[in-house]
């Protein structure tokens, strides 16, 4: 008989959730962002990487921070990419559990319960967040949700997971076992990767429903149907062209 989950290592009360927050040009909605993290019903570490702001971004984080409601903040030299601001947040992490928060209020953060219970029960190493299960949205754009499913699709056949939402900002995982992924990825190809990082370290992982409030490219959205397109080389590139060794023991 297979082994029975065991609670995840760590006590409840001790267990600390590390929020990584990649923010550029995001003067309209970070300060929102960063305060309903405050209403989150967990111990967080909030780790904001600053990805070379030209609005006044900066300044409103370097604020927040003498306020101390950012415990980590990093000002890259440039724009470099949502997947480099991610990387850049990785390495400052020294939480049990880390999270990717977009800065765009476009995620609940309040979620994050949800989120945490497959991991604190014992049953799973990663928790991807889905906009595709049950979970209310805003009605926005048709060609984007057939380009997420068509993308989640091919991800799944190289991949061989059955998930329903591979893009979902909302990846919840191990600290431990995000620290061993061997990431390379400079843009929104990153969320192609953890995924393929997660399956190729045998990671256990399950799916929960969330909320989605989509923003339109007026309010601000960024990520466009080029970076869909570069999405199809990042499955390839990922799960067929590069697939290095990954140690990772479960503690």
């Amino acid at each position: 008989m297979p082994e029975s989950p065991s609670a995840f290592p760590v006590d409840w009360n001790e267990l600390v959730i590390s929020v990584i927050m990649p923010a550029y040009n995001e003067e309209a909605t970070i300060e929102e962002a960063i305060k309903v993290l405050t209403e989150v019903p967990l111990h967080l570490e909030v780790i904001v990487v600053n990805d070379g702001s030209t609005d006044s971004t900066a300044e409103i984080l370097d604020r927040l921070g003498k306020e101390g409601l950012i415990h980590r903040l990093v000002h890259q030299p440039g724009n470099m990419g949502k997947g480099a601001a991610i990387r850049r947040g990785i390495q400052e992490v020294t939480g049990h559990v880390t999270v990717i928060q977009d800065a765009d209020l476009e995620y609940d953060a309040r979620e994050y319960p949800v989120l945490l219970e497959p991991i604190r029960t014992g049953k799973a190493d990663a928790v991807f967040g889905s906009r595709f299960q049950s979970g209310p949205r805003r009605v926005l754009y048709f060609w984007h949700s057939v380009g997420n499913r068509l993308l989640t699709l091919l991800s799944n056949m190289f991949t061989d997971l059955n998930l329903t939402d591979m893009e979902t900002c909302y990846k919840m995982a191990r600290s431990d076992l995000l620290k061993a992924l061997p990431l390379k990825s400079q843009r929104f190809g990153i969320e192609v990767e953890l995924t393929a990082r997660f399956a190729q370290a045998g990671a256990r992982i399950w799916e929960v429903p969330i909320s989605y409030s989509g923003r339109t490219y007026a309010e601000g959205k960024k990520i466009s149907w080029r970076d869909g397109v570069a999405a199809f080389w990042h499955i390839a590139r990922f799960n067929i062209f590069s697939r290095p060794s990954i140690t990772w023991r479960k503690t």
